[in-house]
């Protein structure tokens, strides 16, 4: 057998095609690799409760949600990092004097300050999931706030970039970004991780194709980008396989030598 791998996908536009739905081959490559005795993690932006159901049917227990900033290894929690109050609250200030409404997100659920915005119903809408954020302004109360999606247009973001300093802001949809920490990384989550679970960099394999992906991809030893992914994205990569939908997984798996 193999010595034992590690590798981290990223859901939408990677494990998921545009439909949110998982490609077939791409679920029997998954099975293959864990069959073969690696590890198949997951390494997204979404919180926990949003692909629970795909980590059900892949038989995955270890995976990097929120961008890094909640890591579970063999379904044990071992990094958080929440974002700073302070700061969420003047950006929830700033954010309602423009227009720009926040949701508040922990391990458990997701709330809005406002109790509907156009801006939330079509992005969340476009991750077809079964949540959505209901209404409480104060949901950051007395809980750890690890996420935050900050609904805005493509380019007003910059402002928010430029007035506040404690926050990593990435687009997603053209309607939201994703607030983190600043430093805050799918690849510092994959590095809490690794420390847990012990296996070596030179064994470490991820895949992805968006914006959140780029520390991720530029920093794993084995990086595959997506054929659908951006070109930046490919640009960090050292593969690049084919698109989601033309079974970009599969390849790619055989392309760096997994199956």
């Amino acid at each position: 057998m193999k010595e034992q791998s590690i590798i981290f996908f990223d859901i939408d536009g990677t494990l998921l095609d545009d439909d949110k739905k998982l490609p077939q081959n791409t679920k029997k490559a998954v099975q293959q690799l864990q069959a073969d005795g690696h590890t198949v993690a997951i390494a997204t932006g979404r919180a926990p409760f949003m692909f629970e159901s795909l980590r059900n049917e892949l038989n995955i227990n270890t995976y990097v949600s929120y961008n890094g900033q909640y890591v579970v290894a063999n379904g044990e929690v071992v990094y958080k990092n929440p974002l700073d109050l302070n700061a969420l609250l003047k950006l929830t200030k700033v954010g309602l004097e423009n227009n720009h409404p926040i949701v508040y997100m922990d391990h458990e659920d997701m709330k809005a300050n406002v109790p509907h915005h156009d801006y939330i119903s079509e992005s969340i809408a476009s991750l077809q999931i079964d949540q959505f954020p209901t209404h409480d302004p104060y949901y950051y109360q007395d809980r750890e706030i690890l996420q935050s999606l900050f609904f805005c247009s493509e380019g007003e973001e910059v402002y928010y970039q430029n007035n506040f300093p404690a926050f990593n802001f990435v687009r997603w949809h053209p309607l939201s970004v994703d607030v983190l920490p600043k430093g805050g990384s799918k690849a510092k989550g994959i590095e809490q991780a690794m420390t847990a679970l012990g296996i070596a960099k030179v064994n470490q394999y991820a895949f992805g194709d968006g914006l959140n992906d780029l520390e991720m991809l530029s920093t794993v030893t084995h990086s595959v980008a997506m054929g659908n992914a951006k070109d930046e994205v490919k640009e960090v990569a050292k593969y690049v396989t084919k698109s989601v939908d033309e079974d970009g997984i599969l390849s790619g798996l055989k392309m760096v030598g997994l199956l």
